[in-house]
């Protein structure tokens, strides 16, 4: 059970559902076998019996590889199976042909008739419904539908089926055809649309990185755009001076050496603005983002009377382990502690909903998912601080983050009280 939970735990959403799809479309072929093959059973003769369940059992085999086989298309990762189709829809009709011959030949009896009669139509349903998922278009699949039922009808007349019963065949036909292909298309819908959701959510993702970069891309410009642009004309101003021997090439130079200092300073202030990262705003913010996608996420502790670099290196703990907990895993819950102890502060990221592999490791759901650098990258800026940081499975499906930064005798003695033990 352990190793079937932790195939079922590694799959992403998307995958869990496209599972849940093909496999509702397996059992389909179960219930064509249970509802319309077993029942036969002691109805007729058993040579008739045979044949019967024979018909329904190699029918119910090629709807569940044809069903398969379209989702796969479905998805773009093979093309159409219009030979599939084809046989599909041929073997259908030889087979609903087949257990009309029975129904009038194959012996006396009201029971002959209606064995025979439930497996034509139920073969013709679970056909045509398994038919129409190769067609996107509403229109052609439902004219699809009613094909089969007008030549259920239509095939009836010349084997002596009266006419009252052969309408009724093809009113049922359609009617359980149609219910059979709505429910396989709404199930294809769903699955492409939470397929769409989820490249849209790492879209969304990738522009907001863009975003980031295009903002701090703007700001290098404008802190360097100006400053470039006098740097160039006041050492083509001084070349030109010195050309001349004029003693004032010496004030050019050292202008352009001024303005240079300066645009470093400047720089480094918009990297340092970049690279900081407000705890309480973080926190905010990754209970919101983590609400809105519908996961509880809990958080607790104050950042009051934080240092600056302190708030800054844990704010990019709680940035990226928000991230991750989002893009990897199926996280329900999430929880967000902040505490000082012992000296240090500590911030403690947990959640479920993670694939625990063999291998263990970190690539968990909290950070670093996928073999990244998440990890290495936080452990980078906590150093600077003095920081740690451990990460790694707990629990069945759990993982945890535990950052923690020491605080100076004076910061602690200043700060302890702003903040929930």
């Amino acid at each position: 059970m352990s190793g079937a939970g932790g195939w079922w735990r590694e799959k992403t959403t998307p995958a869990k559902v496209e599972t849940y799809t093909r496999w509702s479309f397996h059992f389909f072929a179960v219930i064509e076998v249970t509802a319309i093959g077993l029942p036969v059973f002691g109805e007729t003769r058993a040579a008739v019996s045979g044949w019967l369940i024979a018909m329904v059992v190699v029918h119910a085999v090629l709807c569940a590889l044809t069903a398969s086989r379209t989702l796969d298309w479905t998805r773009g990762r093979r093309e159409q199976p219009v030979r599939l189709l084809w046989v599909l829809g041929a073997a259908t009709y030889v087979f609903a042909v087949t257990a009309l011959v029975l129904r009038e030949h194959g012996g006396p009896g009201a029971e002959m008739e209606s064995a025979a009669a439930t497996v034509l139509v139920g073969i013709l349903a679970f056909g045509a419904g398994t038919t129409a998922l190769g067609i996107r278009d509403l229109r052609r699949a439902m004219t699809l539908i009613a094909g089969f039922a007008f030549g259920a009808g239509l095939v009836s007349f010349p084997l002596g089926v009266p006419g009252t019963a052969a309408l009724v065949t093809a009113v049922v036909v359609f009617m359980a055809g149609g219910f059979l292909a709505a429910t396989s298309g709404f199930s294809v819908w769903l699955l492409n649309a939470v397929y769409e959701l989820d490249e849209a959510r790492e879209t969304r993702a990738r522009l907001a990185v863009a975003e980031e970069r295009l903002r701090f891309g703007r700001d290098l410009h404008d802190v360097l755009g100006r400053n470039l642009a006098v740097i160039a004309l006041k050492s083509e101003l001084a070349v030109q001076l010195a050309r001349r021997e004029r003693p004032e090439a010496v004030q050019q130079m050292i202008e352009v050496q001024r303005i240079a200092q300066e645009s470093q300073r400047e720089v480094r202030a918009v990297v340092r603005g970049y690279r900081d990262a407000d705890l309480a705003a973080e926190l905010a913010g990754a209970q919101g983002v983590l609400a809105a996608a519908g996961i509880d996420c809990a958080v607790t502790g104050d950042t009051t009377g934080l240092p600056a670099e302190v708030q800054s290196a844990l704010g990019w703990v709680v940035r990226e382990t928000t991230t991750n907990v989002l893009r990897h895993g199926d996280a329900g819950r999430c929880t967000v502690g902040l505490r000082v102890l012992e000296g240090h502060v500590v911030l403690t990221v947990e959640n479920d909903g993670v694939a625990v592999r063999a291998g263990g490791g970190d690539g968990g759901a909290g950070v670093g998912g996928g073999g990244g650098s998440g990890i290495a990258g936080l452990r980078e800026r906590l150093a600077v601080v003095e920081g740690t940081l451990e990460a790694g499975p707990v629990g069945a499906d759990g993982f945890r983050v535990v950052a923690s930064v020491p605080l100076t005798g004076r910061t602690a003695d200043a700060n302890v009280s702003g903040v929930t033990s």
